[in-house]
């Protein structure tokens, strides 16, 4: 085959890539914020000191399923989806990306893209989230940003917030959580100018630690009543030898049920 012309070679082949800045050509870009502690970001195959590189089918990339950089630009997402954001820590496989995918399967999304936005951070309690923090301003700076990078066909679709095992080791955080959840989450909607943002949280399944007040912190999470705050719950599903997180297999079907959560809110 000719080679192409320097002059035009480029620009073919740009039109070959996928768009990511603003989803498919005349569609719309559904972003979610992925926000939490290590289970959120995932340690799917990755509880030994590296990751296995493994990536279910589930968790396959795609075209249509994009994720903020580090350097608030979208990308093709692939595992691990907070390469470069959960720093410090060996990442794996999340809930993200099968949420992504089981989002994309539903009747009518045939046009939409999901735009995550990975914002968590291994081993953080709820008291480093809140409004002032470094976390709490990363999480509204991606999210702003994602937003804006849509070119005006993003809508900011929901928060999945999975976190509170580090706030199992002290009683005085675990009977503080249903308040410092509330608060997190009203200032989450004040400052991202949606009052009625849809936020999913995460029912935990083990203690940070060995904490002692596993059941406090859970009691306190099913107790938040705001509105449009869902509970989905990861007791129950597998956890990984260390005790602490959970299995790539379990991220799979968490973010299954995430999606689930998601959709029924439709």
């Amino acid at each position: 085959m000719a080679m192409l012309r320097p002059a035009l070679a480029l620009p073919f082949l740009l039109l070959l890539l996928p768009t990511a800045a603003g989803g498919l050509s005349g569609g719309r870009t559904l972003v979610f914020i992925l926000a939490g502690q290590s289970n959120m970001s995932g340690r799917g195959g990755a509880t030994n000191g590296t990751w296995d590189g493994i990536v279910p089918p589930g968790c396959a990339a795609s075209e249509r399923i994009l994720r903020l950089s580090p350097a608030l630009r979208w990308e093709e997402a692939r595992e691990p989806l907070h390469a470069g954001i959960d720093v410090g820590n060996v990442v794996g496989v999340g809930p993200g990306m099968p949420f992504a995918h089981a989002v994309l399967a539903s009747e009518g999304a045939e046009s939409v893209v999901v735009g995550l936005v990975p914002c968590a951070q291994g081993g953080t309690p709820i008291a480093n989230w809140s409004r002032g923090t470094e976390l709490y301003k990363r999480m509204v700076t991606r999210a702003r940003a994602a937003v804006a990078e849509c070119s005006g066909r993003g809508e900011l679709a929901g928060m999945l917030w999975f976190q509170g095992e580090a706030d199992t080791m002290r009683r005085q955080d675990a009977e503080l959580y249903r308040r410092r959840m509330e608060t997190l989450v009203h200032d989450v909607r004040g400052d991202l100018g949606r009052p009625d943002l849809l936020v999913i949280q995460v029912g935990i399944a083990t203690a940070q630690y060995n904490g002692k007040f596993l059941d406090l912190v859970r009691e306190a999470q099913k107790a938040v009543t705001l509105p449009n705050v869902k509970y989905v719950d990861a007791m129950g599903l597998p956890i990984a030898s260390d005790h602490t997180h959970l299995t790539m297999e379990a991220q799979v079907q968490l973010g299954n049920k995430l999606a689930k959560s998601y959709l029924e809110t439709l």
